[in-house]
């Protein structure tokens, strides 16, 4: 179960890391200021719990390893993180479709892994628990002031919605790792979330009067190192300085 277990937390990890650091584009670019501000404040959240996850890694791995050292050094077939976060930023609003999707799971995973019966997995969901009610709320609140405004912010809500949709329901497909953590109750099977995380999103996309996406096949592969165009932008954008220059310090 060990190894498992350090799949699922690079798993954890990369997926607070790579949404973090599509956030940062945001940075100094965002639509007014208050929310380039809120934007860099979540994509710290994230880049603050990516950090407690990686540290909670490397502690579990005999190899002498940092937490710079899995952020910075690895391929990108060892990153584990959902297609969905590494999909571009694009406008404003495909930032919130993507944020709104990605926080209506976290919330609800976070809220699960606070009971699970393992104690390290437990000690850094509940740290970052308060710091995700605040983004759901910020990404839900966004998802209605513009899906229910005027008709071109309606317009460019729908089109994202539409085209995020693909990559929603990868978090409710099981990976090996997973399906064994599970076999060992040491966390709820992802598709047993669904159903509440599918009711939230019903309920904000019918109050930001938007129409539900049909159903489409749910696009997979991130948990177990398979990624879309995306994701190598990201990694020579992310890695650069310390591949530039190895085992820089400030």
């Amino acid at each position: 179960m060990s190894d498992s277990k350090k799949k699922y937390i690079l798993h954890l990890a990369d997926n607070a890391l790579i949404l973090g650091h599509r956030l940062s584009e945001w940075c100094g670019h965002g639509p007014v200021l208050e929310q380039d501000i809120a934007m860099s404040n979540i994509a710290l959240d994230l880049i603050g719990q990516a950090r407690n996850w990686y540290q909670l890694r490397a502690r579990l791995d005999e190899a002498d390893i940092t937490e710079d050292d899995l952020a910075y050094l690895r391929d990108i077939r060892q990153y584990r993180n959902l297609l969905l976060l590494e999909q571009e930023n694009q406008d404003f609003a495909y930032t919130v479709v993507r944020q709104f999707l990605w926080d209506s799971y976290h919330h609800a995973l976070l809220s699960d892994l606070m009971d699970s019966s393992d104690q390290d997995l437990r000690a850094v969901a509940q740290k970052s628990f308060k710091e995700v009610q605040y983004h759901l709320k910020w990404s839900s609140e966004w998802m209605i002031r513009l899906g229910d405004g005027t008709e071109i912010s309606h317009q460019k809500m729908q089109t994202a919605l539409n085209d995020l949709w693909y990559y929603a329901d990868e978090c409710f497909v099981s990976s090996e790792y997973e399906e064994e953590l599970v076999k060992n109750n040491v966390i709820t099977d992802p598709s047993i979330l669904a159903k509440a995380v599918k009711k939230m999103r019903e309920e904000i996309i019918q109050r930001a009067t938007l129409d539900f996406p049909e159903e489409v096949y749910a696009q997979r592969g991130g948990k177990e190192g398979i990624h879309t165009e995306q994701m190598g932008y990201i990694l020579a954008d992310l890695q650069y300085m310390q591949r530039t220059y190895p085992n820089a310090k400030w």
